[in-house]
């Protein structure tokens, strides 16, 4: 293995955890958001509506650019912008400005994360075996960091713009000095060609499962804290823990979820994560005191980890264009993590913030029964490829 292909790996996990860092330090500080700026919970909805939909837009016209020019270049380019972006939204001093800046930061975190996720296949790929959960893990350990950092940043009496800029300024020169670990690969013709035809139908299956599963964790991002506020009466600080504690669910689940893959295979890991999914939600619902839901939260973290992992390296080899078919199943995830949250937003005005987050306890169910129409038989298991002895090789 070359030193290049190690960088390469390394490159791609911490580029995983600067992602997740600089989401989940929005996502935590969203109830200190709400207080600077008087936002009511159906704005929340709409300011994270804005977000996703960023996100979104350039997630759909990944297809065509990662086919051309490959997830090295866009990751150049889009990682640096990502953190400018989360600079402006702790920047923003009224709500227009900031719809602004959550835009054109969904719109920069939409390419990375399609980046991202490509780079990590062609890494999984070159190395011969399964790597996806283990680069997703490091999607935790960011999120994870960015509650423990939230929760001692309100201890310290810090606001949510100091806060946020911090970790804006950090992430922008770590994610240059990242650009020069990526793998390349080379945008063929047939890829480009690829790029735009209709993905084979497993690809949109796997796309379906993801939006159930990013809708999970989006309604956990991005409403944890609130509803442990605001409907269990926990502290600012301890409703700040529910989100990284679910990461640490996350991340225990996915440090050994390559390992369960080779062992389970896919479709065995889907149903069980999906059951569990949904059993522990409803036990965070049911919860009588904001501990033994923040406890709950690891669970459902636990259960929900590995499913968009595995859906995206299924998608990397389900083609021979693994840019274009992930970039497709990560636009119909992302979907989910759109609307997740937006739903929960205008329920919770219409019932309560309590009952809207049913919605956890059904879609665990609907991953479960998505996950028995996979066909037994991989579309083409990483560890069955060879590996490349070289990174020239990939170029």
């Amino acid at each position: 293995m070359t030193r290049e292909l190690r960088s390469a790996r390394y490159g791609a996990v911490l580029t995983f955890v600067l992602a997740g860092l600089m989401v989940g330090t929005m996502t935590v500080r969203i109830p200190a958001l709400t207080d600077k700026l008087g936002l009511s919970e159906a704005m929340v909805g709409t300011i994270l509506l804005v977000w996703g939909l960023g996100a979104l837009v350039t997630m759909q016209s990944m297809r065509r650019v990662m086919a051309r020019v490959g997830s090295r270049t866009l990751l150049r380019a889009g990682g640096p912008l990502t953190a400018l972006g989360l600079l402006g939204v702790a920047l923003a001093p009224d709500l227009p400005l900031l719809m602004v800046a959550v835009a054109l930061f969904g719109m920069a975190f939409g390419t990375v994360d399609v980046a991202m996720n490509a780079q990590g296949s062609a890494v999984e790929q070159a190395y011969g075996r399964p790597l996806m959960n283990g680069m997703h893990a490091g999607w935790c350990v960011g999120a994870i960091s960015a509650g423990g950092l939230g929760s001692l940043a309100i201890a310290a009496g810090l606001p949510f713009t100091v806060n946020v800029a911090l970790i804006a300024l950090v992430s922008l020169p770590v994610m240059v000095l990242l650009g020069r670990t990526y793998l390349p690969e080379p945008p063929v013709a047939e890829n480009a060609r690829q790029g735009r035809r209709r993905m084979p139908p497993i690809v949109y299956l796997l796309g379906t499962i993801m939006f159930f599963a990013f809708m999970v964790e989006g309604t956990v991002a991005d409403w944890n804290g609130l509803y442990m506020r605001d409907e269990l009466g926990a502290p600012e600080a301890v409703a700040a823990l529910g989100y990284p504690v679910f990461e640490a669910g996350m991340l225990i689940a996915r440090l050994t979820g390559d390992r369960l893959r080779v062992r389970f295979g896919v479709r065995g890991m889907m149903t069980v994560s999906g059951v569990a999914t949904a059993g522990f939600f409803a036990v965070v619902l049911l919860a009588p005191a904001a501990l033994v839901a923040v406890s709950a939260m690891f669970f459902v973290g636990l259960g929900v980890a590995t499913i968009s992992p595995l859906t995206l390296s299924l998608a990397g080899t389900a083609t021979d264009a693994p840019g274009p078919a992930i970039a497709q199943a990560g636009a119909m995830g992302y979907a989910g993590l759109l609307l997740g949250p937006v739903v929960i937003g205008f329920l919770s005005d219409a019932t309560s913030l309590r009952t809207a987050l049913g919605i956890g306890v059904v879609l665990g169910v609907l991953i479960a029964v998505a996950g028995r129409l996979l066909p037994r038989q991989e579309p083409a298991e990483p560890g069955a490829l060879p590996a490349r002895e070289t990174v020239e090789a990939a170029a």
